[in-house]
């Protein structure tokens, strides 16, 4: 019978080698997202708020606010995007989908140069503000610029062990952080606000127009909480939901923040305060400035600890955002795929991390000898920044004159006609102002247009020849049999 066969001793039986496939778990929801991105968004008035006002001046809650409305814009194309490609990727996985392969790593290696910066300046204004407890923090570049780097590969051991350890903390300083700067934003009404006054530093400050628009593009940095959430989706519950969802509650957290914060600074302070005493630690300025000694006392080391707490958070959420970003470039053979690879045990790309890490050190290194690197590392983000956002809006107008029948979990409101399909307002607007934006600071900044074309260069380069070594063409990689669009 066919049934009847059994194996004798000495017979060697062959058994099909099993292949494992490693991906990123799924275990996030509306709140681990939520303070992951408030951390890198919210994080950002406690050195933005300073490094706008180098160049913005008087104009600094006025930059502050035009920046709050394409950030509004850019988190809602980044909702319909990622509700769509619920992928880690963010601006990449919407240029790869509604352009090509090219478009798609010319967004993500922009991206990537972004996260770095973020990750360096995060860590590189932490220790100004532990400079309460100890003053060589704020003092010496040397003791700061160790410090910073020290925490850097701090969170690196932290990421290659696993997402799950670092969300919790996340969650728990967000919460603590938005109840003490909005518990900030209102003694700062009450005791220091004065119209009259804020009139006359924002009247008599006034920028130059060139130094008006690079204000507007150094607020951008806020927006990178929006790629944060976008990388995290292939690790959520329901990404299609629960993103758009985190992505608008933190829109109003933080525009409602940042408007009081930018008000409450400038009665405070006058704009060369701002931009000198206080640049690298302005929220600290505002606690320093409060009236009644009491709450002043209170204030501070309140301050100065959940300040250091959330700038943590922000780095963090660039290490996140950044080794989830070079996953999905690798899984599409759009960066060499060993920067995609995931640990066995720890299921997180610890190549990619370790990696990026270390450039982001190696960017921290000139403040041992350089006082404008704070400047710099400014700068630099705005370029890359901007550039991927133009691709993200780009994407979705792209996606909607082409592919209108695709599935739209969440589908921005107020569209107008353009033969025959439906083209979101914001996301047209938005795609003019950081183009143009963009534009300007590459004239204008020398330090970051060489630097950030040299980084564009060497990608390219990059990509060109690993692409080149996998026989693949440049603009898509051929499908194979059988298999869908």
């Amino acid at each position: 019978m066919l049934n009847s066969w059994r194996p004798k001793p000495g017979d060697k039986t062959f058994r099909p080698r099993r292949i494992r496939r490693y991906r990123l778990r799924r275990i996030l929801g509306v709140p681990a997202l939520f303070s992951a991105g408030y951390g890198n968004v919210g994080s950002s008035i406690y050195y933005a708020l300073g490094i706008v006002a180098l160049v913005a001046m008087g104009a600094t809650p006025i930059v502050l606010g035009i920046a709050g409305i394409l950030f509004i814009f850019t988190a809602l194309t980044y909702a319909e995007g990622t509700a769509m490609f619920p992928e880690a990727g963010g601006s990449a996985s919407f240029a790869r989908h509604g352009f090509n392969d090219a478009a798609g790593f010319v967004a993500g290696w922009a991206l990537m140069l972004s996260y770095i910066v973020t990750i360096s300046i995060s860590a590189f204004t932490i220790p100004p503000y532990l400079g309460f407890f100890w003053a060589p923090f704020k003092e010496s570049y040397i003791m700061g610029t160790a410090t910073s780097m020290g925490i850097v590969v701090f969170l690196m051991v932290v990421n290659v062990i696993g997402i799950k350890e670092t969300s919790l903390l996340n969650i728990g300083a967000a919460i603590l952080d938005i109840i003490t700067q909005v518990s900030l934003v209102i003694i700062g009404f009450i005791l220091l606000f004065n119209p009259v006054v804020l009139f006359h530093r924002i009247v008599e400050n006034w920028p130059t127009p060139g130094n008006l628009i690079f204000g507007i593009a150094l607020a951008s940095i806020a927006y990178t909480g929006i790629e944060t959430m976008s990388q995290m989706a292939e690790e959520t519950r329901q990404p299609e939901k629960r993103v758009p969802k985190a992505l608008i509650m933190m829109i109003v957290t933080v525009l409602v923040i940042f408007a009081g914060i930018s008000l409450v600074s400038l009665s405070a302070m006058s704009p060369q305060e701002l931009a000198s005493d206080w640049s690298r630690d302005p929220v600290a300025g505002i606690a320093a400035y409060i009236p009644i000694a009491l709450l002043c006392d209170i204030l501070k080391p309140l301050i100065a600890l959940l300040a250091g707490s959330i700038l943590l958070i922000a780095t963090n959420a660039g290490l996140i955002g950044i080794s989830r970003l070079a996953f999905s470039l690798g899984n599409h053979k759009l960066v060499p795929q060993v920067l995609s690879q995931v640990h066995q045990r720890f299921k997180t790309p610890y190549i990619s991390i370790i990696l990026f890490s270390a450039v982001a050190l190696l960017i921290l290194a000139p403040g041992f000898f350089a006082a404008n690197v704070f400047e710099n590392m400014g700068a630099l983000y705005a370029f890359g920044s901007l550039l991927a956002f133009m691709f993200a809006h780009a994407s979705i107008l792209s996606l909607r004159a082409k592919k209108p029948e695709l599935a739209r979990p969440f589908k921005i409101g107020w569209n107008i006609r353009i033969k025959g399909r439906e083209m979101p307002v914001s996301t047209i607007i938005g795609l003019l102002a950081t183009t143009t934006i963009w534009i300007i600071i590459l004239i204008t900044q020398p330090y970051c247009r060489w630097v950030g074309t040299i980084w564009m260069v060497a990608g390219l380069i990059t990509y060109y020849l690993y692409r080149r070594k996998e026989h693949l063409p440049l603009t898509h990689i051929p499908k194979k049999p059988g298999e869908l669009g």
